[in-house]
């Protein structure tokens, strides 16, 4: 009933009415309100117990290592705790399939032996530390029963190549975690992504950008939940923190000679007068044995043929010719080959910096890693934009197992991943290289990264791109 409608005498009752109505409104709303209040604030009792932390360890021997000595901390932590005892896992043990990194393969095997006991999965990183109460003061946050998603936002300031410019009328609007931080599931969205796993194929055979892939798997174009922001889980050190993170470029002693790196440029006669000369610029100062491989012989750079035609894409054959040519007496012997294409932007300082955790007489593949149909035991890959860098060891053993191209334009990189799957040598990640630009990842991200390289020239400056991020002011000391 309306005032404006009522007449004479009907006109208090009316009023009336409408206070009584609007007082249930007020009231029903209140109660809306509360529940959602409730829903967030409900406390669900959580012991260490129920928690079980995933560190995402690597098989190389320096990885598994350090992740070994984090799970070791974070147990006398909860011994000191006296709590409960959290589950503890490597991720690089849990099975033999080298592709568990990529996270979804493996969500099955976690449900299967832990989803009855545990109500929380919590991923981290191997230099994420975990200060335990604060991780089960969040948790408590956060009711069991229900599906949760949480970490630490990150999001694309423009539309991605590798994120398949994703949400690119609004970049912005779509979150994932940021992996130094630590993220975690709770048990029933674990078992509703392991169904899901068992009976769906996955839209895309590539593995290119873990963390926000997971999140769109997750999200399920809006049939599951987005990422809820957690303060608590940080990358840098302040009040309150659950998780912080040190750094992907460790401290492991002095940087390795100038002398142990071979650096091999693949370019072709179309970008000699372009291309090349940006490396010239920027960072071939910082290379004592560097040759630029191309399909002509031109003194003035110099560049080497080695007999490959140019092909448009690939340049498999012209990668395997630089294998061949790296274990040959026709280059100084080194203990490690760089090969980049010349557009790439590298670091090298902070490379030999990276390359003195790792034994150069292990088979070492590093660089930034993609996988192939991982779901489908495929395999793992260095993308080659961002720079392959190869152990002698490694090398060695590829040659000599007589893996080889299908044809001279095949995609290197791939081919690569595909011989060192065959041969049980594992791809080693850091999240220093990079298979694109800057502006093609979150700033927050590599903002707080000591990068080592980047990729493409396309609309960047390459020089000023190489001088902000790249180029150190104050470089150590060069050996």
């Amino acid at each position: 009933m309306s005032r404006h409608n009522a007449v004479n005498g009907c006109k208090l009752v009316a009023v009336l009415l409408l206070w009584l109505g609007s007082s249930a409104a007020d009231k029903h709303t209140s109660r809306a309100h509360a529940a959602e209040h409730q829903e967030h604030t409900t406390h669900s009792s959580v012991g260490l117990e129920d928690v079980a932390l995933v560190i995402q360890s690597q098989r190389n021997s320096y990885h598994a290592r350090r992740a070994g000595q984090r799970k070791e901390e974070i147990l006398q932590q909860a011994a000191q705790l006296r709590q409960g005892v959290p589950v503890v896992l490597l991720l690089h043990e849990l099975s033999e399939y080298e592709g568990d990194w990529s996270i979804l393969p493996v969500l099955p095997h976690l449900y299967a032996n832990y989803g009855q006991s545990a109500s929380w999965f919590f991923f981290i990183e191997e230099e994420t530390r975990v200060t335990l109460p604060a991780l089960l003061q969040v948790l408590h946050r956060y009711q069991a029963q229900k599906e949760w998603f949480l970490g630490k936002h990150l999001h694309d300031n423009e539309a991605s190549i590798i994120h398949h410019y994703a949400f690119s009328e609004d970049p912005g609007s779509f979150s994932y975690p940021d992996p130094a931080a630590g993220w975690a599931l709770s048990t029933p969205l674990l078992q509703r992504l392991t169904e899901r796993i068992q009976y769906e194929h996955l839209k895309s055979d590539f593995t290119i950008d873990l963390e926000h892939e997971i999140a769109l798997y997750i999200w399920e174009e809006g049939a599951g939940p987005k990422l809820t922001a957690v303060p608590e889980f940080c990358t840098e050190r302040r009040e309150n923190c659950a998780t912080t993170f040190t750094t992907y470029l460790p401290n492991c002693g002095d940087p390795v000679s100038k002398k142990d790196v071979f650096v091999a440029v693949k370019t072709c006669q179309n970008f000699h007068s372009d291309r090349v000369p940006v490396v010239k610029a920027t960072w071939e100062k910082d290379a004592e044995f560097l040759e630029f491989y191309s399909d002509v012989t031109d003194a003035s750079i110099p560049t080497i043929s080695l007999g490959v035609p140019n092909t448009e894409r690939g340049h498999c054959g012209k990668t395997f010719a630089i294998l061949r040519r790296f274990l040959s007496k026709a280059v100084p012997k080194a203990d490690w080959l760089l090969i980049v294409d010349d557009d790439t932007l590298i670091s090298l300082p902070r490379l030999r910096r990276l390359l003195r955790c790792y034994d150069p007489k292990e088979a070492v593949s590093l660089g930034e890693r993609y996988g192939y149909g991982l779901i489908q035991n495929g395999y793992s890959y260095t993308t080659g934009g961002g720079g392959m860098v190869l152990s002698r060891a490694a090398v060695s053993r590829l040659i000599s197992s007589g893996c080889s191209c299908y044809s001279d334009d095949a995609p290197d990189d791939m081919v690569l991943g595909r011989c060192f799957t065959s041969l049980g040598v594992p791809i080693t990640h850091s999240p220093l290289f990079h298979q694109a630009r800057p502006d093609d990842y979150s700033e927050t991200l590599i903002s707080l990264q000591q990068a080592i390289s980047f990729h493409k020239h396309w609309n960047i400056d390459p020089v000023a791109v190489y001088k902000h991020w790249l180029q150190d002011t104050h470089p150590r000391d060069e050996l």
